[in-house]
């Protein structure tokens, strides 16, 4: 699928509910943003399951315009920076989602590591609920103000982390937020994603970006009952 964007178009993956489990459309819209890794066949899979949840699922080419190595660095300044061609692009995509006739309008969000920021900071970008797995905080933590709900999903063992949890979990409620944030004790990082690194999984085992069934599937329990109560509710 494209979608049409300020200078263009980009491309993307979209997943459509399957009426037989899901009934008749319209239904919500989640926005996924993918990881470092890009939309490969990790990233396809969290969108199609999405999709089986009853969800119109969208994930964006955040890496559309060049490719991994040419479109990272701008990425990750528009993510420190909160601000430029990447949040327009994720804005496009939660446009095109809620403007389908079988949409509801009520669009959520949902990021992994690096796309886990995003989700943080798109909060407070118009989506209706949000759901980071292992993101970044922003350095500002005032860009949440006014966020809209959000479920987020940490590791214990991922040291970069460290203490993000409990900072986000602080922050919310100072701000009235409503959440549900977990730090999962016996994982790392990236522990809902599924790589395919070939010999590599040993070393990402060591350092702790392993995935870990029991703590994913929680997990994605959790985002749905959260998705469930703010995205299933109202409507256009």
């Amino acid at each position: 699928m494209e979608i049409p964007v300020a200078n263009g178009s980009i491309d993307g993956y979209l997943a459509v509910p399957q009426r037989e489990v899901a009934g008749d459309p319209p239904w919500p819209g989640v926005v996924v943003i993918h990881d470092i890794v890009g939309v490969g066949e990790g990233t396809r899979n969290i969108t199609d399951r999405i999709a089986t949840a009853g969800y119109l699922a969208f994930t964006p080419n955040l890496y559309a315009r060049g490719g991994f190595f040419r479109c990272i660095k701008t990425v990750f300044r528009d993510l420190a920076t909160a601000e430029g061609q990447t949040f327009q692009d994720i804005e496009a995509a939660r446009t095109a989602l809620a403007e389908r006739p079988d949409c509801t309008g009520k669009i959520g969000v949902v990021g992994f590591c690096m796309g886990g920021g995003f989700a943080l900071v798109g909060a407070t970008r118009g989506f209706d609920a949000a759901a980071p797995y292992y993101g970044q905080l922003p350095k500002d933590l005032s860009i949440l103000d006014g966020a809209c709900p959000i479920v987020a999903s940490f590791g214990k063992l991922d040291r970069p982390l460290k203490g993000a949890a409990a900072k986000l979990e602080t922050e919310l409620t100072k701000r009235g937020v409503p959440h549900d944030v977990k730090e999962y004790p016996a994982v790392g990082h990236a522990f809902a994603n599924q790589f395919h690194l070939g010999p590599l999984n040993v070393l990402a085992k060591i350092a702790h970006l392993n995935y870990h069934r029991e703590s994913a599937e929680d997990s994605w329990r959790r985002v749905f009952a959260f998705f469930s109560e703010h995205l299933r509710s109202g409507g256009r």
